[in-house]
């Protein structure tokens, strides 16, 4: 997959949890369905399959899931 197939999710926050960015990035309808994926492995955290729903997720990191791409674009925490 090329930079061009990824798609930047922009956050307010500094941080997202794994089962919500499923469902901002409209990737699942709802929780139930966000759960399923991750419980299931079809969902990627940086290349990496994880099975944790509450991952926290960072600025530059990717999450794949139904053959989709998003990268994380969050505030810098200084």
């Amino acid at each position: 997959m090329d930079k061009q197939d990824i798609e930047v999710i922009t956050l307010r926050d500094d941080m997202i949890r794994l089962g919500q960015l499923l469902k901002l990035a409209n990737l699942v309808e709802d929780g139930v369905e966000a759960a399923d994926m991750i419980r299931n492995g079809l969902v990627k955290v940086n290349g990496d399959i994880d099975e944790r729903r509450g991952r926290q997720l960072h600025n530059g990191d990717t999450v794949t899931a139904g053959g989709r791409t998003v990268r994380i674009s969050a505030p810098l925490v200084s």
